[in-house]
């Protein structure tokens, strides 16, 4: 599973003009599955989101997860996270999962996020969104779950 992480101050998705998810301060995370993610995959990114410490304390140091700083995540499904663009034009998008395996591993990454504590809204997966957000930094960082085999959960 990957995910981009950045730091808002707020962020909105819509559909067809209409609001699916609105947050303050928190996450906007574009997130997309692999064909070999699995729950554990779901729950180590979930854990790596819920406490990844680049929040400003009173000092101004990122020393405060999402949690602590009070925020929120907004989800939005991009199977395109996966495109390998080193040949040709056109990116080859075959290292993203199928939408039926997909969905529900995205669905599960948010209820995993809400058990963690951090509130979460959402894109809606399969749909064209419009995503505008006002990045706070700007800080953006990338998430992804270890290779199976490779110090995995």
């Amino acid at each position: 599973m990957r995910a981009v992480l950045q730091r808002v101050s707020r962020a909105e998705v819509r559909v067809e003009g209409k609001p699916t998810g609105a947050i303050g301060k928190g996450f906007l995370v574009l997130a997309a599955a692999t064909h070999d993610d699995d729950q554990d995959a779901v729950l180590w990114v979930a854990r790596k989101i819920a406490e990844l410490r680049v929040f400003p304390d009173e000092s101004g140091r990122m020393n405060r997860d999402v949690r602590q700083a009070g925020g929120a995540a907004l989800v939005v499904p991009q199977f395109t996270l996966y495109g390998d663009t080193r040949r040709g034009r056109r990116p080859d998008f075959t290292a993203a999962a199928r939408p039926e395996q997909a969905a529900p591993l995205l669905e599960r990454l948010c209820e995993a996020l809400e058990r963690e504590g951090v509130p979460v809204e959402r894109g809606v997966f399969g749909a064209h969104m419009e995503v505008e957000l006002v990045n706070d930094g700007p800080v953006t960082v990338t998430v992804e779950s270890p290779a199976r085999g490779a110090g995995a959960p």
